[in-house]
C-alpha cells in the first residue's frame, strides 16, 4: 500500500522512495495541524499510519495529538529511553504501516532520530517528523540537532513575526510578557508562554513587553 505526502497542491507517492523528512519552523506554525491533517489524508485513502508523540508533551493527554484550533487524533506516546525502530516494527507487524508520523519530534534523543531512520532504511516506512528547530535561547534541541543532520528531505513551516517579517526564533515569556533568558530548555507551554519572532526582534527582546 502507498504513503502519499501533500506538497503544495500535489500529492505524492512516499512508498517507493521512503525518506525521513523533517518539518520544522518556530512556534504556532501549524506544525501539528499539518501532521493531522496528512494522517486525516491517509486514512480517508485506506492507509493505516502511526502517529507518535513523547510522553513528555502531557498538556492534553499522552494518547491524543491535538492541534491549538482543536483538531486531533489519537497517538502512541513513547518515553525518552524508548526504542523507536522496535515500536513501530511491532506495530508493522500487527497492521502494515504506510506512514509514521511524529509530533514534537525536539523532545528527540540522537538515539531516537538514529532509530527513525532505521525505520526507513530497514522497514521502508517513510517518517514524517514534525517540531521546533531552536529554544528560547536560540539553541538547537538534541532532536532538532540531528534531524537537521540525518533527515533526507528538510521542510519549512513559516509562520511570521509581529512585525511581518519571517519568524525563525521563539521567545519565552514570563507571566509578565516579558521575554526569558534564563532557564531550563524544556517547558510545556501553550501560547501563553511563548512567542515566535523574526531574528532581529530574538535580539532585541530585552526591551520589549509581550504583554502589551
Amino acid at each position: 500500500m502507498e504513503c502519499w505526502v501533500l506538497l503544495g497542491a500535489s500529492l505524492f507517492s512516499l512508498t517507493k522512495m521512503a525518506k525521513l523528512y523533517f518539518y520544522y519552523s518556530a512556534m504556532n506554525a501549524g506544525k501539528t495541524t499539518t501532521l493531522l491533517q496528512s494522517a486525516y489524508n491517509y486514512r480517508e485513502r485506506g492507509m493505516n499510519t502511526l502517529v507518535l508523540k513523547p510522553s513528555i508533551d502531557d498538556r492534553h493527554s499522552t494518547a491524543k495529538v491535538r492541534s491549538r484550533i482543536g483538531l486531533e487524533a489519537d497517538a502512541v506516546s513513547f518515553r525518552t529511553e524508548e526504542d523507536l525502530l522496535a515500536l513501530a516494527d511491532e506495530a508493522n507487524r500487527e497492521s502494515p504501516l504506510s506512514c509514521v508520523l511524529l509530533d514534537e519530534a525536539q523532545f528527540l534523543t540522537k538515539t531516537q532520530v538514529f532509530a527513525l531512520g532505521e525505520v526507513v532504511d530497514k522497514l521502508g516506512i517513510p517518517v514524517l517528523a514534525y517540531g521546533l528547530r531552536t529554544d528560547f535561547k536560540g539553541i538547537l534541541f538534541e532532536g532538532s540537532l540531528h534531524l537537521l543532520a540525518w533527515a533526507d528531505e528538510l521542510m519549512e513551516i513559516k509562520t511570521v513575526c509581529h512585525c511581518g517579517k519571517k519568524a525563525t526564533m521563539v521567545l519565552r515569556l514570563d507571566q509578565n510578557g516579558v521575554p526569558l533568558k534564563s532557564g531550563e530548555q524544556i517547558q510545556i507551554g501553550g501560547n501563553d508562554s511563548y512567542v515566535s519572532v523574526c531574528r532581529k526582534h530574538f535580539k532585541s527582546a530585552e526591551s520589549t513587553n509581550y504583554a502589551t
